[in-house]
């Protein structure tokens, strides 16, 4: 049964191997040794000057793309989104971005089949650490998960994380699915999830892929630093983000 169950889900994930894996290998080691920043959603964003970021290698996650409306120009390497819902809350935005966009093969939505900007990464298997993008990934609870694998792929030697609050403000159990009523209270921007569908953060199994990603990269004599404002979390070391700009790698 298992073995059946195992081909089945290979049978659903084929187009992903015949056309999107090899999409994804000119992503390989292509900024090894550099320096690049993850930014996360919450809300320590909005306590930031991020204008300074255009300089520098930048993933966005989800609805990064609100700050546009602030009119902060981010000039962001990547976007990296792998929910359900928020892929499809944000399906208007992602098809007009100019830089590439990764999202989760199985949540893909039709409109985006022909946009060469979009990639896929398939989300399911193993649950350790994946350090290579054109095998199956573990989401980890995450997208920040998500995007540590693909820096990982990429080659950044040095990875910092901002917005990453690790503190939400829910009642319920982690993952389940509610409509968000009031003001987003959790994320930089008030109207991020208000009225929508989202799904609770689950911070525990979060945990437990953010120490997976800090040992694979310790391993590869690499970092990861959490330079986010007040944050939570308490996997990566603290650094303070005006002190690394001293010495980040620039583009």
């Amino acid at each position: 049964m298992i073995k059946l169950l195992r081909k089945i889900k290979s049978l659903q994930h084929l187009g992903w191997y015949q056309n999107e894996k090899k999409r994804l290998l000119k992503f390989k080691d292509l900024h090894k040794d550099q320096d690049c920043i993850i930014i996360g959603n919450g809300p320590s964003l909005n306590k930031m000057d991020l204008t300074v970021l255009k300089d520098y290698h930048t993933f966005g996650l989800n609805k990064i793309y609100l700050l546009r409306d602030r009119g902060i120009d981010l000039n962001l390497s990547y976007l990296v989104s792998v929910n359900k819902f928020v892929i499809e809350q944000s399906e208007k935005q992602y098809l007009e971005m100019e830089h590439p966009v990764f999202l989760s093969y199985k949540n893909r939505l039709e409109n985006f089949s022909k946009n060469k900007k979009i990639h896929y990464l398939l989300s399911y298997g193993q649950r350790e650490f994946g350090g290579d993008a054109m095998q199956p990934l573990n989401e980890g609870g995450t997208v920040t998960y998500s995007a540590l694998q693909l820096a990982y792929f990429m080659g950044f030697k040095r990875v910092y994380l901002i917005g990453v609050d690790h503190s939400f403000k829910q009642e319920g159990k982690p993952n389940e699915k509610q409509v968000m009523k009031t003001d987003d209270a959790n994320h930089f921007d008030p109207n991020y999830f208000k009225g929508q569908t989202w799904q609770l953060a689950d911070l525990d199994r979060s945990e437990q892929s953010y120490l997976m990603a800090k040992n694979a990269f310790e391993a590869d004599g690499r970092s990861v630093y959490d330079a986010t404002l007040n944050g939570k979390l308490a996997i990566f070391p603290k650094v303070i983000f005006t002190d690394i700009l001293k010495s980040l790698k620039k583009k």
